[in-house]
């Protein structure tokens, strides 16, 4: 029988707060996961759906030798992530990406946490700090924490939240794009998980088309936001105009590059810069715009986007938009267990801890859930191994940081994962009949296959 007096409160039913409950139901204990939406909702999702992906539909690269993001990919999947099995499920062509129908992923996630006889699910709004009375709460409330709970934080420990915009990329009805100009490929005809080396769909500018669009952008009117003067973006998903301001080159060697594709119907000519759609929905009725995430009036945004070659038509199931994150400063307020220094009943998980990305926040969600599960039945569970994807993410938000005596930690932002957060390898050896020096992007590929071949061994023991 369930001992209802160790039950685990999680709040927040995002990507975290579902792959927290999972696991920690999946160890025995009694869940109760508290989700706001339909009761209230928010400026940024659309349905009310549990693990609802507002900004993008793709959980990025599935390579799980030789990229960082696919190592916490497969070190998820031998955790019996909910996350990556409802991924995998769900996924649609998109290169070496791994992309899912976010309608279909919700609701597998939705279906399989309603089902489990561990977990209940409360639709109601936890205003503030959790009641005292529960003894054992995991926040996930993602980058929308509610007001009243980010002010019931900092009561408790005279530290500010940290606030900045996320913005959100459109979305296109493929009907609407004109394909005798638009042509169909992948970068470098990269084949992902289910894809045929032509998984989006390539829009091509020349010199002039460019930079018209650039002036349209730089005057283009924006969203404006009278309480926040200085607004920090997160650099991983900068606004398209914001990027412009950067400089006028700027996009075309971020989102707008146009290295490893070629028009098929002018091959001999380079492109200046090429707009990339990736496929939305298993139908591939709908598309959305690769890094295209923009603050961007409506009025304005429409007429502007349609500027790109193939999408003079362009008619949009969702224009781009804005909203706000909040993430703690974790190095200052939480332990290694993801426990609120001030008040340790409270843990922490997703995005509001400081890290970013989809499978970021599920990742941190299911090492989490496994801490507090370990507490509920009175077991001992330490953190993955900082040789782990999962590890190292857990290490950069508490402990990851340079630190002074004077300011404290300093400049800590949002991370994804990425090998600069793994500790090094001892040199791979040299190839053999190898001569002279061995660097450059042949010695980088080979650290890189060491550390992801590390941490997958090292995520078995504490699997």
């Amino acid at each position: 029988m369930t001992d209802h007096s160790k039950t685990i409160h999680i709040v927040g039913g995002g990507l975290a707060g579902s792959e927290a409950a999972w696991q920690a139901a999946n160890m025995g204990a009694h869940v109760v996961l508290h989700e706001m939406r339909p009761e209230r909702k928010t400026d940024a999702h659309q349905t009310d759906g549990l693990a609802e992906l507002v900004c993008s539909n793709s959980f990025r690269s599935d390579d799980h030798e030789y990229n960082a993001v696919g190592v916490l990919h497969e070190e998820m999947r031998r955790c019996n992530s909910l996350i990556m099995q409802s991924a995998d499920k769900c996924k649609l062509p998109a290169g070496g990406a791994l992309a899912v129908d976010r309608d279909v992923f919700s609701q597998a996630v939705t279906e399989a946490l309603e089902a489990h006889p561990n977990i209940t699910i409360e639709r109601s709004e936890v205003a503030g700090l959790p009641p005292k009375e529960w003894e054992n709460v995991i926040l996930a409330t993602g980058p929308l924490t509610s007001p009243a709970l980010a002010e019931g934080i900092q009561s408790i420990t005279n530290a500010d939240s940290l606030s900045f915009f996320d913005a959100i990329a459109p979305i296109i009805h493929k009907d609407s794009i004109n394909m005798d100009i638009v042509w169909a490929q992948s970068r470098y005809d990269k084949a992902g998980p289910g894809g045929t080396g032509a998984d989006y769909l390539n829009c091509p500018m020349n010199e002039q088309q460019y930079n018209d669009f650039i002036d349209a952008l730089l005057g283009g009117e924006k969203t404006e936001f009278k309480e926040w003067e200085d607004v920090p973006y997160f650099d991983g998903c900068l606004p398209i105009e914001v990027m412009a301001e950067r400089g006028r080159e700027t996009l075309r060697f971020g989102p707008m590059k146009p290295v490893g594709l070629t028009n098929p119907r002018d091959p001999d000519v380079k492109c200046h810069a090429i707009v990339q759609l990736r496929q939305d929905n298993a139908l591939g009725t709908l598309w959305n715009m690769v890094g295209f995430q923009t603050k961007l009036k409506y009025g304005n945004q429409a007429e502007i986007l349609r500027m790109i070659p193939g999408l003079e038509d362009a008619q949009f199931a969702r224009l781009g938009g804005l909203h706000r994150n909040t993430f703690l400063n974790s190095p200052e307020l939480l332990d290694e267990q993801l426990r609120l220094k001030a008040d340790p009943r409270l843990r922490f998980a997703g995005q509001v801890t400081g890290v970013e990305g989809y499978v970021e926040s599920a990742g941190l969600g299911l090492v989490v859930g496994r801490l507090a599960a370990a507490d509920a039945l009175d077991q001992e569970l330490s953190p993955p191994p900082g040789t782990t994807a999962m590890g190292a993410l857990v290490h950069h938000i508490t402990g990851g940081h340079l630190a002074d005596e004077t300011n404290g930690i300093k400049s800590f932002q949002p991370m994804n994962v990425n090998f600069g957060l793994f500790p090094p390898v001892e040199k791979p050896a040299k190839p053999e009949g190898h001569v002279g020096r061995w660097r450059g992007p042949d010695k980088a590929k080979a650290k890189k296959l060491l550390m992801s071949t590390r941490a997958l061994k090292d995520i078995e023991s504490w699997a």
